[in-house]
């Protein structure tokens, strides 16, 4: 199963947001299982949306990304448009719901 690029440190999670018109960050535990269940799900979606990069991040081997996006549940879905968070979704996520917002977002950053 492919993955998300894995992020190995905070100044690589802010570089990456800073670089990509469209971030998509996904937080993660290695011992969640609903993180496990989703990211398959989440990977397939994103397809649909080229515009949309993402990178993974883990809570337990980068513990300070809880603190610094505000982060209490995993997983924790954020998208970041040119720096600013525009979605975010936690634990308990609907796909089709997260599928709308992720077009209406495309479509709005693609129309300008």
């Amino acid at each position: 199963m492919n993955t998300f690029p894995q992020a190995v440190s905070m100044d690589e999670v802010l570089r990456f947001i800073e670089q990509n018109d469209l971030a998509f960050v996904y937080i993660s535990r290695k011992s969640c299982g609903i993180c496990h269940v989703i990211q398959p799900q989440v990977q397939e979606m994103l397809k649909e949306f080229p515009a949309i990069k993402p990178i993974q991040v883990s809570a337990d081997d980068i513990p300070e990304v809880a603190s610094q996006f505000t982060v209490f549940t995993v997983p924790a879905l954020l998208l970041f448009a040119e720096g600013k968070e525009v979605i975010r979704e936690a634990r308990f996520v609907v796909m089709d719901e997260l599928h709308g917002k992720f077009k209406q977002v495309v479509g709005n950053f693609t129309s300008r």
